[in-house]
């Protein structure tokens, strides 16, 4: 759990400001689930440059309550949370010095969103809230106001979640909530989990992530971690000590994170992901006669294929769906094996191209759009799925034919504007895994949203 802030103060001598204002957002992670918002009346003169900057004056605050009035409420807030702030040593000094004039020992674990930003998103121009935000397309209300920087900083804190795929964040908070809080019991671990698209996170008493799973509904899938009797679900069962999760909304986001997290962190019940689990490819190549060949063939170590499949069963299956829908010819598909005219042909069903009845000309038009639709080889284009929420979009960036990562955006100028857009996406290494994920669930998903991008 997480105190997410924001402090106004009235400036002056180090260690002699006094606050003048105080944003708190409990965030579990995902949502936040309680909230504190309050002008403080300081008891001493506010510096003018400060009255310039936040518009609190002494008047705002002559009826506001002294610290010592709301000092309850914020040790209630952050009770075994960690607090968040942007540029979180000034915030919580400023909190100690507080707590420390009324005699009270106030001392929480820290996050800084500078800190974290600068180690993960290290190419920003600035790392001052007003500008990241910006540059992020993060929406800010009454900046250098407690509630609006408070705000900005929860959605700040959300994405550098999302991008922090070695889970260092995730890891460190498990680790600091098992000594207060968090029973080694399956069935209470499972009460908070939502029935959402996601990725889970089993982790140990040590916070250590252990297996990494994605599901399109989580609840119901640790459950059957904790029920099963084969020999990985007893090692979970034995060694769970909590489980966390990043709802993805789409089950594309899920499927890639699922792969790179694995890869990156390398839990001890994960097996591999095997570079093998799709053993076939769609190949195409020209014959004599001028005509585009299709055939579902083993991939072959030093070929690229235009597609992947899991087995040859589901390969055979799109190549005649192709078929049918394109009017392709199965002799010139690599499904008919006679010598002169296709099945098809005797049936009305080809027009003819396996005896030379239809131009290549023709015929290639219907072969390559196949070919096009099926590869995103040198194509700039985001894919545009569920998100989070009703509000929100997932989205995955290719470019080049290279896939560059995945990102969520709420409002659609964030994905009009190109350099926004690549700042929202967490990079990811582009691969035969991801290829084929991203492949695969293209040919699955008819209503998966495509644009293509235009060159800045």
């Amino acid at each position: 759990m997480y105190a997410i802030l924001d402090i106004e103060t009235t400036g002056g001598k180090y260690n002699e400001e006094g606050i003048t204002e105080i944003a708190v957002y409990q965030f579990d992670g995902h949502k936040v689930t309680d909230q504190f918002i309050s002008l403080v009346n300081p008891e001493r003169e506010i510096q003018p440059f400060v009255v310039n900057l936040t518009g609190i004056n002494s008047n705002m605050l002559k009826n506001a309550p002294k610290f010592y009035e709301v000092a309850k409420r914020i040790v209630e807030i952050t009770e075994d949370c960690i607090i968040v702030a942007h540029n979180a040593d000034f915030d919580y000094r400023i909190l100690k010095t507080e707590f420390k004039r009324l005699g009270f020992p106030f001392k929480r674990k820290t996050l800084c969103t500078v800190e974290l930003s600068q180690q993960l998103m290290p190419d920003m121009e600035s790392y001052s809230l007003g500008k990241l935000t910006r540059a992020l397309g993060i929406p800010v209300s009454d900046r250098h106001r407690a509630n609006g920087d408070a705000m900005a900083t929860v959605k700040l804190f959300k994405m550098l979640l999302n991008k922090d795929t070695s889970k260092k964040i995730i890891k460190d908070a498990v680790k600091i909530e098992q000594k207060s809080k968090l029973a080694p019991n399956l069935k209470e671990i499972t009460e908070d989990l939502p029935s959402d698209t996601g990725v889970y996170y089993i982790h140990d008493a040590q916070g250590n992530i252990i297996y990494i799973g994605k599901s399109n509904n989580i609840r119901k899938r640790i459950i059957q971690h904790f029920t099963n009797k084969n020999s990985k679900s007893k090692k979970i069962q034995v060694q769970v000590n909590a489980v966390t999760y990043e709802k993805t909304g789409s089950e594309l986001v899920a499927l890639l994170k699922e792969s790179e997290e694995i890869k990156k962190n390398k839990p001890i019940l994960n097996r591999a992901l095997k570079r093998n689990r799709f053993t076939q490819g769609l190949y195409s190549f020209v014959d004599e006669n001028g005509y585009v060949n299709l055939k579902i063939s083993h991939i072959k170590p030093n070929e690229k294929p235009i597609t992947t499949f899991t087995n040859r069963k589901s390969g055979i299956s799109f190549i005649n769906r192709m078929v049918e829908v394109y009017e392709l010819c199965n002799k010139l598909c690599g499904i008919d094996k006679s010598i002169t005219s296709c099945f098809n042909y005797g049936i009305e069903s080809c027009h003819g191209a396996c005896i030379g009845g239809e131009t290549p000309e023709d015929y290639n038009k219907r072969a390559n759009e196949v070919i096009l639709k099926n590869s995103y080889d040198n194509k700039d284009m985001i894919l545009i799925d569920k998100g989070r929420d009703v509000h929100e979009k997932s989205v995955v960036l290719i470019e080049d034919g290279i896939f560059k990562g995945i990102g969520f955006f709420d409002l659609n100028h964030q994905i009009n504007n190109r350099e926004i857009l690549e700042s929202l996406i967490t990079p990811m290494q582009n691969n035969r895994d991801t290829q084929h994920i991203i492949q695969s669930y293209m040919r699955r998903n008819k209503r998966l949203k495509i644009i293509e991008l235009q060159n800045a």
